[in-house]
């Protein structure tokens, strides 16, 4: 999990989907990779500004293992010296820097809010209700060469604020230089912001962004866990930092997958001597995030659940007892969360999967790379697999004949291997498979938006495949009764497969994917 949320990971999965929905992924900044991508850098700055003279862009710039704000830099111009290092030293990601973000008390701040992944398939996704806002500790002025370094006006990290001298530590959860994300939402209700709205945005790009991860980890996930055998109860919780800009639209800053989970910090109480002090905000955001996601992943849950009405069936049945002790016998196996505080963690997938559904392309593409992978294991699709795709799929034409499927799939993986700094596996990975399923659709489906070109070849190779899963099983069910030497009583009845797709146009989802007119999504 903890490379799958790594900067260059995250903007290679969040680029997919925007190319494939520009308008629902806008809240991730335009980013390149470095030093992949950098000569692309220079050439789309230097195009932008070509043609606009005023534009005067400020870049952030993350090394793609750092943490905690380590290394992290802002600069004006991708000809800035630092920039050489940063190519020569660690890969690293670059991105537009948000120059107008929302300020409280003339200072910037952002959100970490905490996510868990309860489940890949089927998928579930929690938020938690509240979370932190961690302020800068310098008041707030856009880039200026003058004030690029001011590492305390322009970076929210915590691990980094905490050592400026006007860091506060507060008693209250409502002020000081991290506080509950609640307080700073009341203050802005305050002043007439609409609150439902911040967070049901919140919450779309959360939704959004997960279904973005998700195909890689499935990939990662039937790597280790055999097929058509029930999985270990994984979960990980996720540290999603999230910036409000000035129009109150959410940003993403990145996601962490080992969130902090400290509930106090140290204090020198003399030169040398520290002293851990408990955190109030964290204590009560924390707590309350771990306390319950134990609580949804308790394994026993289900098990006491049945057994408590098991026994509250077998109590009621016994009418010769006395109520006093039927009452007392059935509140001793009542729910043990009773005692608790109300659970924190709100479902926002499948709740919501209605409305987001139609963006898992991807994750469908995921499907078929897993089918054709073949030996277990391996997280990489070899020639002999890419072909088979391509047999069974009926992909192959006298437009594209399978020596040039093989010339395709040797472009795309070598090119996709040199970016990757772990060579061990020799392979095409699952993103290069999508940039050759993009391409793919796009030659059969030339009059269509990407998103439909996909969708439609998508839907073209699930006929195929279950045509020839049918096919399989009846050829297996005839081979059984061959075998047991049975006499019918009549001709096996092959199912009636569905209509295959039509060339030119998609053909309506069950599950929504071609939904594509929701722009946008309310959720609460």
């Amino acid at each position: 999990m903890t490379e799958m949320v790594r900067k260059i990971t995250l903007s290679r999965a969040v680029r997919i989907m925007q190319n494939l929905f520009p308008e629902e992924y806008n809240f991730y900044p335009r980013s390149w990779i470095l030093p992949d991508e950098f000569q692309l850098f220079v050439a789309q700055v230097r195009m932008v500004k070509d043609g606009d003279p005023s534009w005067k862009p400020t870049f952030i710039v993350k090394p793609d293992s750092g943490c905690q704000g380590d290394g992290i830099y802002l600069i004006k111009d991708p000809s800035d010296i630092r920039l050489s290092g940063t190519l020569q030293s660690r890969p690293a990601v670059v991105q537009e820097y948000i120059c107008k973000p929302l300020l409280i008390d003339k200072l910037k701040f952002d959100i970490r809010l905490y996510v868990l992944l309860k489940s890949l398939e089927p998928l579930e996704i929690y938020i938690a209700k509240d979370g932190l806002s961690r302020f800068c500790t310098e008041p707030y002025q856009e880039p200026s060469p003058k004030n690029l370094h001011h590492i305390f006006m322009h970076l929210t990290n915590y691990s980094l604020n905490i050592h400026s001298g006007n860091f506060i530590h507060s008693d209250s959860t409502s002020t000081g230089s991290k506080r509950t994300f609640s307080s700073i939402l009341y203050r802005l209700s305050s002043k007439g912001v609409d609150i439902k709205k911040v967070w049901s945005d919140i919450i779309s790009l959360v939704i959004k962004t997960v279904i973005a991860l998700t195909p890689e980890l499935k990939v990662f996930y039937q790597s280790d866990i055999p097929a058509g055998r029930p999985g270990p109860t994984c979960f990980q919780i996720l540290g999603f930092d999230i910036l409000l800009m000035k129009n109150l639209k959410p940003i993403l800053l990145e996601v962490n997958a080992n969130p902090s989970m400290r509930i106090e910090h140290e204090q020198e109480l003399s030169p040398g001597v520290f002293e851990n002090v408990p955190s109030l905000v964290d204590e009560e955001v924390k707590v309350a995030v771990i306390r319950d996601t134990l609580r949804l992943m308790d394994p026993l849950k289900k098990k006491r659940e049945s057994q408590s009405q098991l026994l509250g069936k077998s109590l009621a049945s016994k009418e010769n007892a006395p109520h006093s002790d039927l009452a007392s016998a059935s509140q001793g196996n009542a729910n043990p969360d009773a005692h608790l505080p109300s659970i924190c963690l709100k479902q926002v997938f499948p709740k919501y999967a209605k409305q987001f559904n139609y963006l898992r392309l991807v994750d469908r593409m995921a499907n078929l790379f897993i089918r054709f992978l073949g030996i277990k294991g391996t997280m990489k699709l070899g020639p002999t697999g890419f072909r088979t795709f391509i047999r069974n799929c009926k992909l192959s034409s006298s437009s594209l004949s399978m020596a040039a499927a093989d010339i395709l799939y040797i472009d795309i993986t070598r090119r996709w291997n040199s970016m990757t700094v772990d060579q061990r596996d020799s392979g095409m990975c699952l993103q290069a498979f999508v940039e050759a399923f993009f391409y793919l659709a796009q030659r059969k489906f030339k009059m269509l938006p990407l998103h439909e070109q996909v969708a439609s070849l998508i839907d073209l190779c699930e006929y195929h495949l279950s045509l020839l899963d049918e096919k399989r099983l009846v050829c297996g069910r005839s081979g059984t009764s061959s075998a047991s030497r049975l006499q019918p009583s009549g001709t096996p009845q092959e199912a009636v497969p569905p209509a295959p797709p039509a060339e030119g146009r998609p053909q309506p989802c069950t599950d929504g994917a071609h939904k594509v007119s929701h722009s946008r999504h309310t959720v609460s």
